[in-house]
């Protein structure tokens, strides 16, 4: 919670964040920081049925969950490239299953859960950060 809350005091609109983990690794914790970070009040749950949930802050927040997505293809007909055009900030969790409709200048953040339970952040592509010193 405390990462994702200053990822998401550092990000700007069009950022758009691409979530890797397996079940319960945390990416709709991380996603909840984030939405924090970005002045968001509203209680952040996971979209997984929705598959696209909108909050206000200081940017639009679009949290999207692509695990029950076919793929690029689904994402496509419910609209989610307009939702990567660069007005508001995009948090994509399962963004492996719509690899094709990521922007090249995506940020990457997998999360690893290590053998004692610790998460570990790889992330990657800091672009649309004001700052890459997340330290």
């Amino acid at each position: 919670m405390a990462l994702g809350e200053r990822i998401g005091r550092s990000l700007r609109p069009g950022a758009v964040l691409a979530l890797k983990g397996g079940l319960g690794a945390g990416k709709t914790c991380l996603a909840k920081g984030i939405a924090r970070g970005l002045g968001v009040e509203e209680t952040v749950t996971s979209p997984t049925y929705t598959i696209i949930a909108e909050y206000r802050g200081r940017a639009p927040l679009y949290h999207i969950d692509a695990y029950r997505l076919a793929g690029d293809r689904d994402f496509e007909s419910l609209g989610g490239p307009e939702l990567l055009d660069g007005q508001g900030v995009a948090i994509i969790e399962w963004s492996e299953r719509i690899p094709q409709s990521l922007p090249p200048k995506h940020i990457g953040i997998e999360i690893i859960i290590g053998n004692d339970q610790r998460r570990m952040f790889r992330i990657s592509g800091l672009h649309g950060a004001e700052r890459a010193d997340l330290t």
